[in-house]
């Protein structure tokens, strides 16, 4: 009877308000700065450093081995060679086969991943909180001593081609491929995929000498975070890892993107709709511009309630999950629109694209809008950032774009610091129609007369 009574009050006091008071949104609280947790930094004489931050109340440790090097280090000749080099790893050490590793991981409640990635590549794991420094034993272990067996190595080339196929099978890794060929031409960030000719030609010669080029202690940093004995965890990397050879510092070659106003059209037969990468080089992470960027990127396609997003997906229907990307490179930064448009639309989604652009070049945002996107991002922001992994993965961020703890710690002030003027500005500065790059992958028949003229140059096949 109570339940019912609450019941017919709450439906009572709803019904009675107005719809002008229904319709208003709760007040958002203050917004809260991402706090980087205290932590302890221990350098080895190799090089190697250990950054420890106790966080959180979970009996469990999160453990990363990041090594500084990636894709971005891979020749011309070489792409993938990382990544073969990292599933060859999962295959165990000189010590250990990988079903021992396993059994030995999944023993200290956790298990164990490796991952070869364009700036860094890591060997990670969560395990209970007693058993940190025997998973940083075994963790360096594979990482010292991995076996690189040959009678796995036809098989891993096998499955990677396979896996080729099937991602240049789909209409988004080709549009990918061939934007990010067009921007960066002459660099590692513009080879994303391999032939399966090259793959074929990979030795374990090959994937050893990348290793002995590229890990050791100066690329290396061991952060674990969570409940552990820092005294205990300190010891057992200093025991397995201060033996390990130094290796070559980090080397980042910093890219030089192309700016143009092109177009290429992948031909796709019969394609119900049609996928679009339309953007252009920005700035990285390190230029005092990049946040007031972010937050005008968050207006203009980069959130669900984005003006383009609004756009094209709400009002017109064009297309059902159009998003746009600040994508961040070393000392360098693209700026894309992406969308699968219907076939019919593929023209008038571009122009409304480009309509919402020049909109926020001639006018300058609301302030409401303004509060609204800048909450919402920085409390996604915060939300993100609340776990281990989070933590790690801002850490690894800062030490990649060579950035200070203040990008973190003061991101949620500086956002909140930045005007309608300046995301005006910003638009006018960056986001330039008439130096985009357009790859769209499509029925050509249908999709070629739909280009707008004004960005229509025909780039290099």
């Amino acid at each position: 009877m109570k339940t019912i009574t609450r019941y017919l009050l709450i439906c009572f006091t709803f019904f009675s308000l107005t719809a002008q008071e229904r319709e208003k949104p709760p007040k958002s609280g203050a917004p809260k700065n991402f706090t980087l947790p205290k932590k302890e930094v221990v350098q080895l004489d190799n090089g190697l450093t250990l950054v420890m931050v106790p966080y959180g109340s979970i009996p469990k440790a999160t453990i990363r081995f990041s090594i500084k090097t990636g894709n971005i280090n891979e020749q011309e000749d070489q792409i993938w060679l990382g990544d073969l080099l990292a599933e060859m790893m999962k295959e165990g050490s000189t010590t250990k086969n990988a079903k021992q590793v396993a059994d030995e991981m999944a023993g200290m409640g956790g298990n164990l991943n490796i991952a070869f990635g364009l700036h860094t590549a890591s060997i990670s794991s969560s395990v209970l909180y007693e058993f940190a420094p025997d998973a940083i034993k075994l963790m360096a272990d594979l990482l010292k001593n991995p076996k690189f067996p040959i009678d796995e190595l036809d098989r891993l080339k096998a499955d990677m081609k396979r896996d080729l196929s099937v991602r240049l099978s789909r209409p988004r890794s080709q549009a990918v491929r061939d934007f990010y060929s067009q921007l960066y031409p002459n660099h590692p960030y513009g080879r994303l995929f391999p032939s399966d000719a090259m793959i074929d030609s990979y030795t374990i010669e090959d994937i050893r000498q990348f290793y002995n080029d590229q890990f050791g202690g100066l690329r290396t940093t061991v952060y674990v975070v969570g409940n552990f004995n820092g005294d205990a965890v300190r010891e057992a990397v200093e025991k397995v890892l201060s033996d390990w050879r130094e290796g070559k510092p980090s080397d980042f070659s910093i890219a030089k993107p192309v700016v143009s106003n092109g177009v290429k059209i992948i031909d796709r037969p019969g394609a119900p709709q049609s996928t679009i990468y339309y953007g252009l080089p920005v700035v990285g992470p390190e230029h005092e511009d990049f946040i007031a960027l972010d937050v005008m990127n968050s207006i203009l396609g980069g959130s669900f309630t984005s003006r383009i997003t609004t756009n094209i997906r709400e009002d017109k229907g064009y297309t059902y999950s159009p998003f746009s990307n600040l994508d961040t490179k070393y000392k360098s930064g693209i700026w894309y629109e992406a969308a699968d448009v219907t076939t019919e639309h593929t023209g008038a989604s571009l122009e409304e694209i480009q309509k919402e652009i020049r909109k926020l070049q001639d006018e300058t945002p609301t302030q409401e809008e303004m509060d609204g996107i800048i909450n919402y991002e920085s409390g996604i922001y915060v939300l993100q950032n609340s776990t281990p992994n989070g933590i790690i993965g801002q850490m690894v961020f800062l030490d990649t774009h060579d950035l200070d703890d203040s990008f973190l710690t003061d991101k949620v002030d500086n956002m909140h610091a930045i005007t309608p003027e300046k995301v005006q500005e910003m638009t006018r500065k960056y986001i330039r129609p008439e130096n985009m790059t357009l790859i769209v992958v499509g029925d050509r028949e249908k999709i070629e007369r739909q280009i707008p003229k004004p960005i229509k140059q025909p780039l290099k096949q």
